[in-house]
């Protein structure tokens, strides 16, 4: 298993000294936040996508991907609509963070965003299910000419109200039935379903994709109760070989800090099992 912090930590670093630091740590590749970078991927020059991936590869440091995709300060993106249907608008954005990702060099697209994807009703839930399934069918074909997997994140329910665990997001996945659209676990909204944490990942086993490193508080992983032995072994017994990539949701007290100890704390985890 290799190693992946996320960007949006690093507030006021520009991409460049954050690569540089992040390479230097030790980590294998980093992930990044669009929103860190423009209002909307749609304003990313062509050029700046080409720094972005020249930049990462001089640092020897893979652009694993991409996530909160529809979190922009441009636009008001929310996946549905009051009648339960899928905005076309939201689903040409995804498309274009899509291309965004492969053009950085990305393999990976996290589709998170658990505020721009809830359902707004009960009523319509059904509705919204059955569009989002033909709207990701869709999307996961423009993936593929990308080159890139989307991967569905299962969230806690304090966040949304559409896909809240392993098995929703199994059965999401298996309906829009498409190579390019995977799953992803999250070790906080894993610590909603309540269960050991190797069940969760034996469940997720044939959609698994890619794994975001945090802990039941969303901070550092290892600084709350969530038992990595579970994880790590719950990930070698399924054969993962993706990224363990650090998400957290709490900043303080400086990005030097959190990506410091969670790398120690990451390889200490995964020493314990001669990996």
């Amino acid at each position: 298993m290799k190693l992946s912090i996320c960007n949006e930590i690093f507030e006021g670093w520009s991409l460049a000294k954050t690569f540089r630091y992040v390479k230097q740590l030790g980590y294998d590749g980093i992930e990044i936040a669009p929103f860190t970078i423009a209002g909307s991927v749609e304003k990313v020059s062509k050029e700046k996508r080409n720094e972005i991936r020249k930049e990462a590869n001089e640092n020897k440091l893979e652009v694993v991907g991409t996530h909160w995709v529809l979190v922009t300060t441009d636009k008001n993106l929310n996946l549905f609509n009051k009648t339960g249907e899928t905005n076309k608008e939201a689903i040409n954005y995804l498309k274009e963070v899509v291309k965004f990702t492969g053009e950085i060099g990305g393999k990976i697209v996290v589709f998170g965003s658990p505020k721009q994807r809830s359902v707004p009703s009960r009523e319509i839930f059904n509705q919204a299910w059955n569009s989002a399934v033909l709207a990701f069918k869709e999307i996961g074909d423009f993936a593929k000419d990308e080159g890139v997997t989307v991967c569905i994140e299962p969230l806690s329910r304090e966040q949304t109200n559409f896909i809240n665990n392993v098995r929703e997001a199994n059965r999401f996945i298996g309906e829009v039935n498409h190579e390019n659209i995977k799953l992803i676990l999250d070790v906080r909204s894993m610590c909603d379903e309540k269960r050991p944490f190797n069940d969760i990942i034996a469940e997720g086993k044939r959609n698994l994709k890619h794994f975001h490193s945090n802990d039941c508080n969303g901070y550092i992983p290892g600084s709350g109760s969530a038992n990595y032995k579970q994880i790590v072994q719950g990930l070698l017994e399924v054969g993962y070989s993706g990224y363990l990539s650090v998400e957290v949701f709490d900043f303080k007290p400086d990005p030097e800090t959190i990506a410091t100890k969670s790398l120690e704390n990451l390889r200490k985890f995964l020493k314990s099992f001669g990996t």
